[in-house]
C-alpha cells in the first residue's frame, strides 16, 4: 500500500487535534496506566467515556479486542460473551453478539443479557449496538488511536435499563466499573506480548 505525503500530514494534524484534549498532565497520566473518565450529557441512562493507555500498536491490539469470547477476561460483570453470527452484505460485514452480564447490588445480584450488532473497522473502531436484550437502549464505541509509542483505546458506552432508574446512578454505577474493567483490559492485553 502507497501512502502520500498528503495522507501521511493529514493523519498527524487529526492525531494532534485528537490529542489536543488532553492536557499535559493528562497525557502524563494515561502514560502511566491511569484511566481517565468523561461523563456524556444523556437524556436517560448513563453515558460514559474512558480513555487509556496501552503500550502496544494497534495491529497487536486489533485481533485480541475482536476475539469477543475474551470480554469475559476483560470485563469481569461480563460472564459470558459469543459471536452468535457474521453477516457479510455487498457493503459490508458485521457480527451478531450475545452477552450475559452480572452485576452485585448490596444483598441482590441482577443478570442482564443483551444481542448486539458489531460494526468494525479494522484496527480502528468497533461499535456495538442494542438488537435486543433487558436495556431499553445500549450503546459502546471502542476507538483505538495512535499516542506515542503505543495506543490509546476510548470505550463510550451508554446504557438505560428497562426498569426506571434515575440517570445519576446509572452513571455512577458505569464510572464505578469502567476504571477497573480498562485497567483489567490493559493487563490481558499486555500480557500477551509480556509487557508491563
Amino acid at each position: 500500500m502507497v501512502v502520500s505525503n498528503a495522507q501521511v500530514i493529514q493523519e498527524t494534524e487529526a492525531t494532534k487535534n485528537f490529542l489536543a484534549q488532553f492536557s499535559p498532565g493528562d497525557q502524563v497520566a494515561l502514560l502511566r496506566g491511569d484511566v481517565l473518565l468523561k461523563s456524556q450529557p444523556k437524556q436517560d441512562g448513563g453515558a460514559v467515556t474512558a480513555h487509556m493507555y496501552v503500550p502496544l500498536a494497534r495491529p497487536q491490539i486489533w485481533p485480541q479486542v475482536t476475539n469477543y469470547s475474551c470480554w469475559t477476561q476483560y470485563f469481569p460483570n461480563i460472564v459470558h460473551s459469543e459471536v452468535i453470527e457474521t453477516i457479510k452484505t455487498s457493503t459490508q460485514r458485521y457480527r451478531r453478539l450475545y452477552q450475559v452480564g452480572r452485576k452485585g447490588f448490596m444483598v441482590l445480584t441482577a443478570q442482564v443479557e443483551i444481542y448486539l450488532k458489531v460494526v468494525e473497522t479494522v484496527c480502528e473502531s468497533i461499535q456495538f449496538r442494542l438488537e435486543q436484550g433487558t436495556f431499553s437502549h445500549f450503546a459502546a464505541d471502542l476507538h483505538l488511536q495512535d499516542f506515542n509509542q503505543g495506543t490509546l483505546l476510548t470505550y463510550s458506552v451508554q446504557a438505560a435499563p428497562t426498569i426506571p432508574v434515575p440517570t445519576f446512578l446509572i452513571e455512577q454505577a458505569i464510572k464505578i466499573d469502567l476504571p477497573g474493567n480498562m485497567k483489567q483490559m490493559r493487563r490481558v492485553l499486555c500480557d500477551r506480548y509480556s509487557v508491563a
